[in-house]
């Protein structure tokens, strides 16, 4: 049996070529396909669109990208895309195998770390469903002090190392995935209010950006999927319109729970394209994107999706 990271790879590979057979005929709107020339369209010549009509109009825009209406509307969670039985799995704590993480993360919440020994729990009190209510519906989040947006797992390795002067905690560790799954379920059912401080702006347009921007073999953009094509069917799965509700989440195909920045990387593998390092800041922009385009949505955490 091949083991699950293994597995995640080898379906990415199967999407990657899925996807260049799904786009090899899309042509613009009554143009004729020219042989060997390419036929996608560029994620930025279908901007939103302003009018009832559903005419394009670039100079109505507002100037910020938080500003606009979110494409894709009515927006809709991949929740209402998944099947009965990947839905009653998210909605009861008893079979979600996420809730094993914010059992991990309420252990974690309690126990003492660094030379001081301080817990989570001596600053944030001790039950935190209750003091983290309504904090993730913000992240990312800018920081002040630092000059640059944070998000909920940077900001909880930022208290652990100045807070409780502890070690930090690796990316996609065990131990930050339970504690930020315990403070992001804190919030379940809450809506995605993301930070509005107009400071953001420089990474908001970055991140916007990145979102439209045609990357890897495949010279396919996010938006290009999950903007124009949100709702059709790639290799039999539903393409959704990718908004971050329910993050950490449990996906079935990685037999774990993992992170948004891990699922951006899924994607970017998929249209054969390298990923960012971890720690650069495309992962930060494009995340705080992707909570902006998902404003009002309410949060799942922990969620499940095959």
């Amino acid at each position: 049996m091949r083991r699950p990271a293994a597995l995640g790879a080898a379906r990415a590979a199967a999407l990657g070529a899925a996807l260049a057979a799904a786009w090899a005929g899309a042509t613009e709107p009554g143009a004729a396909a020219t042989p060997g020339a390419p036929r996608l369209r560029a994620a930025a010549s279908a901007p939103p669109s302003t009018s009832p009509s559903g005419a394009a109009s670039v100079a109505l825009l507002p100037r910020w990208p938080w500003q606009r209406p979110p494409p894709g509307e009515p927006r809709r969670s991949a929740y209402q895309d998944m099947g009965a039985a990947v839905r009653a799995m998210q909605d009861d704590e008893a079979q979600n195998p996420g809730f094993l993480w914010r059992e991990a993360g309420a252990e974690a919440w309690q126990a003492p770390a660094g030379p001081a020994g301080r817990r989570c729990a001596d600053c944030h009190g001790a039950d935190a469903l209750t003091a983290m209510r309504g904090v993730a519906t913000r992240y990312p989040a800018y920081d002040a002090r630092l000059g640059r947006p944070l998000t909920l797992g940077q900001r909880i390795r930022q208290c652990r190392v100045e807070r409780q002067g502890a070690a930090d905690l690796a990316t996609e560790s065990e131990a930050l995935l339970g504690l930020e799954t315990l403070v992001a379920s804190a919030s379940r059912g809450l809506p995605i209010a993301p930070d509005a401080d107009p400071r953001l702006a420089p990474w908001l347009a970055r991140g916007e950006a990145r979102w439209r921007q045609r990357l890897g073999q495949l010279d396919l953009s996010c938006a290009q999927c999950h903007d124009e094509r949100a709702g059709a069917r790639l290799a039999g799965t539903p393409i959704p319109q990718a908004h971050p509700t329910g993050y950490p989440q449990y996906r079935l195909e990685w037999q774990a729970l993992g992170s948004l920045q891990r699922r951006l990387r899924n994607c970017l593998t998929g249209v054969r394209a390298e990923p960012f390092p971890d720690g650069d800041p495309a992962w930060t922009e494009l995340g705080l994107y992707l909570m902006r385009r998902a404003a009002g949505l309410p949060l799942e955490t922990p969620a499940v999706r095959p």
